[in-house]
C-alpha cells in the first residue's frame, strides 16, 4: 500500500473559488479514475491558504495506471485548463508515503 499526499497552496483569499471549481468540474472526474480520497481537507491552521489530499493505491504500478487514465481523461483536460486560466493556485507538492510495519500490522485487524 502506498499514500499520494498532496499539498496545493492557492493565492490569499482565492482558497474557497479553486475548491468551487474543483468541486463543480474536477472532483467526479477524478474519484472516476482515483476512487475516494482517504483525506481530502483545507487548513484550518498555519498556512490556511492551502489544502491537502491523500489518496490510496495498492501499488506504484496502480498509481502510475490510474494517474495515466485520468491524465487522459479529456474532462480532467478541460479542468485543468480552467484551473490554469483562475490563476488560484501557486504551488504544489507531492508526497509518496508507505506505511510503517507496525501501521501495516495493525490496518490489518
Amino acid at each position: 500500500m502506498i499514500y499520494d499526499h498532496r499539498t496545493y497552496t492557492c493565492r490569499p483569499g482565492t482558497i474557497g473559488k479553486h475548491l468551487k471549481l474543483y468541486e463543480a468540474e474536477g472532483w467526479q472526474i477524478q474519484k472516476k479514475h482515483l476512487g475516494d480520497p482517504a483525506v481530502y481537507a483545507a487548513t484550518e491552521t498555519g498556512d490556511v491558504n492551502s489544502y491537502i489530499h491523500i489518496w490510496q493505491y495498492e501499488s506504484a504500478a496502480d498509481r502510475a495506471e490510474k494517474r495515466a487514465n485520468l491524465k487522459s481523461d479529456p474532462g480532467w483536460q478541460e479542468y485543468l485548463k480552467k484551473s490554469a486560466e483562475a490563476g488560484y493556485l501557486v504551488s504544489q507538492v507531492n508526497k509518496i508515503l508507505t506505511p510503517t510495519p507496525f501501521f501495516s500490522a495493525l490496518s490489518k485487524d
